[in-house]
């Protein structure tokens, strides 16, 4: 068992209680979502159809997918400098505030019977906390610094763990929390109710309770020695925009494809209801445990580069395959498809980390993570219209789409390995 002293200087309690929260959050919002867009949607039309549903639901989450990844740019660059500073809580804690109050906006519109529209001012506070990009960009920047370069990507998978574990349970448990009601609350109230809870916890938590670890020495040299530069950094420079090409492209891919899976779900044939929707989300967490294994025992064969490769050929054949489902069994098959999805993301950042100085490191995740979301800012409105345009003959083309894209994002990072092969932008010699 950890000491006392130890256990708090451990951000894992923070990411385990967060995530549950947001997985029980995820189950609320999609389900109070669908029952809003159909009640909506058979209130104006005399003959509603499972079309106009699915355009509803689709309609809401663009807009509400888009405000998530728009808003919080200009705080997250705010936050990360600050980070750089050595303020390194208060990205992660200024987040958690945001996530609170979001968080409670759903609990109002279930309680109160708001709009579902409602929950654009939820998410418009949650961006100008910071937003995901914020917390996850601080969490990693944290594990960038107390961890060696050799075992960064462990380290970051580690992380990654936690975060799929927590969702994972959260997931399992949501859909039977979201039924639970009695005469004085609504179905969902307890699951808001607990999700609410647990991110106030995570905030009490970070704020008082969580101690700064020690950053390693190799870190804190790395970012104080002058006499050191990098031979060849231009090329440096090369890996990482690279890099970032990569992870933009796969980023796209798996975030597109997953906007639209939520609504995907609540069509016919699959139709789901609170208990599906919640382990279909935990099979989509079980990824980041299969995740972790792979890179647990292959890391100890092949490189970073080629750990990517492999988990974005992973999702390319499970996200291809999904576009053809039309059973529950058959999503579960897809999802065991894209049992190393997950191992793209940790390494690109683990990789990134080595190309820059410890004093770069928050500035350099942030903007991986804020290049994600002006990503995001072109792909959820294609998606979301594609998706719409093909309900009536292949409502799956888009995740054929998300694999097409995913093989191309495979180039940029080859081109990586084969000049970390040759040893391009690695090599270092005395300077001024």
């Amino acid at each position: 068992m950890l000491p006392l002293g130890t256990l708090r200087k451990r951000i894992e309690p923070v990411v385990l209680c967060a995530q549950m929260a947001s997985a029980f959050f995820d189950t609320g919002l999609q389900m109070v979502v669908k029952e809003q867009c159909a009640n909506a949607t058979d209130a104006l039309h005399p003959t509603p159809t499972e079309d106009g549903r699915q355009k509803a639901m689709s309609n809401f989450y663009m807009t509400y997918n888009m405000l998530s990844k728009f808003v919080p740019i200009l705080p997250a660059i705010i936050l990360a400098k600050v980070g750089d500073l050595g303020y390194r809580k208060i990205p992660i804690v200024i987040p958690l505030v945001g996530y609170l109050v979001s968080r409670g906006v759903l609990l109002l519109v279930l309680v109160m019977e708001l709009p579902i529209e409602a929950m654009f001012g939820g998410v418009v506070v949650h961006g100008l906390s910071g937003g995901f990009c914020s917390y996850w960009a601080g969490v990693m920047t944290l594990v960038s610094l107390t961890s060696t370069e050799k075992d960064r990507s462990l380290h970051m998978m580690h992380i990654e763990l936690v975060y799929g574990v927590a969702g994972l349970i959260g997931s399992l448990a949501s859909g039977h929390l979201f039924q639970l009601c009695n005469v004085d609350f609504k179905q969902g109230t307890v699951l808001v109710s607990l999700s609410i809870l647990l991110y106030f916890v995570c905030l009490i938590y970070t704020t008082f309770v969580f101690l700064m670890p020690s950053i390693l020495p190799s870190a804190q040299e790395r970012n104080e020695t002058s006499g050191i530069i990098d031979v060849q950094y231009s090329r440096n420079i090369l890996n990482i925009l690279l890099l970032f090409a990569g992870g933009i492209l796969y980023d796209m891919a798996v975030g597109g494809g997953m906007e639209i899976l939520v609504t995907f779900e609540m069509k016919e044939p699959l139709n789901w209801n609170a208990t599906q929707v919640g382990y279909g989300n935990a099979a989509g967490f079980m990824v980041f445990l299969t995740s972790f294994l792979g890179v647990m025992v292959m890391s100890r064969w092949v490189s970073e580069v080629t750990l990517i490769i492999i988990g974005m050929v992973s999702f390319a054949g499970g996200i291809y395959f999904m576009a053809f489902v039309t059973t529950t069994y058959m999503f579960y098959m897809a999802r065991a498809l894209t049992l190393f999805g997950l191992i793209p993301m940790p390494n690109i950042r683990a990789l990134l980390s080595k190309q820059v100085n410890a004093s770069s490191y928050g500035i350099t995740l942030i903007s991986l993570q804020l290049s994600f979301k002006m990503a995001s800012l072109v792909y959820t409105p294609v998606y979301t219209k594609v998706y719409q345009a093909t309900l009536d003959w292949f409502p799956g083309f888009v995740f054929t789409l998300s694999s097409i894209i995913t093989v191309l994002a495979t180039i940029p990072v080859s081109v990586v390995g084969c000049r970390a092969g040759r040893g391009d932008g690695y090599e270092r010699i005395p300077g001024d």
